[in-house]
Formats: C-alpha cells, structure tokens, sequence
C-alpha cells in the first residue's frame, strides 16, 4: 500500500472517479465550456480577465498546440500518462520531436503505459531512445485516461470518450490532486523492459496481473468491450486471456466460468 490507498488498479480508479465527479461540480459551478455558454445580450462596459484556470480546447490541431505551449515553458518535470496498450510508430516519432529539446536540456520526464505495449517493436524503440536521456517508463495492467502534467502548473486531461478534445487545468489545488494520482500508479508500476529477447520474462511478469485485472473486471459486470479498452487489448486478446483462464479453473462455459470467478474473489475476501 502506498500513499494510504488499496494497492490495486480499482484504488486508482475509484479515486479518479471521484475526483472527475468533483471536476464536472466544479465546471457546471460557473468554469463551463465558453462555446457552450449563451451569447449575452450586451457586452459589459469592461470585460474581467478571461478566467484560464480551466480551457477547453476542441480538436487536435488546438489540443496539439496547446500541449506544444506548455512544454515549451517546461523548466522541471514532464508527466505523462499513456493508456490504450501500444502506439503506432509514426504517433511515438512526432511524441519524440515533441519533448526532445527538453530532455536533451536535462528537463526530467517520466511516461507510465500499459503493460501490453511490453511487446510493441515500436514502443520499445521508442523507449531505449528517450531512456538514453534519462527519461524513465513504466507499465500498469490498467490505470486513468490520457493525462499530461508539466511542472506541476497545468495538467491536460481528455475532455469526451474520443479524446477529440481537451481540458487544460492550471487550477493548483486540481493539479496537485492529478500528480498524486500519478504518484500513485507510478509507485504501483513496473520498469519499462525494451530488449527483444525478453519478451518471455515481461510475459511471466505482467500476464499473472493482467489477468488479475481482467477477472476484477469481469466480476464487477464490465463488457468484453470495455474491459478491453481499458487493459489496453484487442478483444481477441481478451477473449484469448479468458479461454486460458477458464482452463485454469476448470470451467467448460462462461456461465461457469463466472461463477467460479465469483466463488474465488469470495473466498480471497473471506
């Protein structure tokens, strides 16, 4: 246990709820959407300063941009988190480009991803060539959305499901809150291994808590679909997972399956 939560994904998630449920109280309080927000019928004689705790930027060129911005005011650490399992080739290139005038200037970095992207050529490329300026990385079975912190002055988190745009908070209080919860996953998370011939140990390693995750998932009533997304798998990864699990437990359909899944998650509680 670290920082005084469960060491589990649910702990991390469970919070992240809650902290997103106090973010939407605080956005319908008076920081909403500017484009949501009805024209007014006559401009004041003296506009106050635009309040910049909490933007919205829509679309990825603008979200690009503003991301840009902020690394290039960086002057001490660079967050970042990257579920979804593995990124395509081209996607870590442009991300390289992006930060490597501030790691090369000695600006720290630390980047958590998902445990999948263990076996990713790409992925691993692009890991031995940001460790080479000290960046560090590590992997989590499952853990929050998409989240960039940089200095621990603006935080850029997803603002819908596609991730097609964004919020940037440069509200303290709530940029402390998203850095504890990456301290949390990062103590939870393990070191980044990127040399081919060790993706037999990564596999003994993390499949043991993949699929820890995939059967808290499956008895907490998630979808194939959305368990998937959120360990970072194409559902045919998934259903290869539980098809292995089923024989483990002996467990000849998915109605069995689930119950023998229930009985052991009682019996580990009990």
């Amino acid at each position: 246990m670290e920082h005084g939560i469960p060491d589990t994904p649910n702990g991390v998630q469970q919070l992240m709820s809650e902290h997103l449920q106090a973010l939407s109280r605080l956005v319908a309080g008076g920081l909403a959407d500017p484009a949501a927000a009805p024209a007014p019928a006559a401009a004041p004689a003296e506009k106050a300063p635009p309040d910049i705790r909490i933007r919205y930027h829509h679309g990825l060129e603008a979200i690009g941009a503003a991301i840009d911005e902020a690394l290039a005011d960086a002057r001490k650490e660079i967050l970042t988190a990257q579920p979804d399992g593995p990124r395509p080739g081209p996607v870590l290139d442009e991300a390289l480009e992006s930060v490597r005038r501030q790691i090369a200037g000695g600006i720290a970095m630390r980047t958590l991803y998902q445990h999948t992207t263990r076996f990713d050529e790409a992925t691993k490329n692009y890991v031995r060539t940001v460790s080479d300026y000290g960046v560090q990385v590590r992997t989590l079975a499952e853990f929050f959305d998409r989240m960039i912190i940089v200095d621990e002055s603006v935080a850029f988190i997803s603002a819908n499901e596609t991730r097609t745009n964004a919020i940037a908070i440069r509200e303290p209080a709530i940029v402390r809150f998203l850095k504890d919860i990456f301290e949390r996953s990062w103590d939870r998370a393990n070191p980044f291994p990127f040399v081919s011939t060790h993706a037999t140990r990564a596999a003994e390693q993390v499949i043991p808590s993949l699929r820890n995750s995939i059967s808290k998932l499956l008895v907490s009533g998630y979808p194939d679909k959305q368990i998937a997304r959120r360990l970072g798998i194409s559902e045919r990864s998934l259903q290869g997972h539980i098809a292995a699990m089923k024989q483990e437990l002996g467990a000849h359909t998915r109605i069995q399956f689930g119950y023998e899944l229930g009985r052991n998650e009682t019996t580990l509680i009990l």
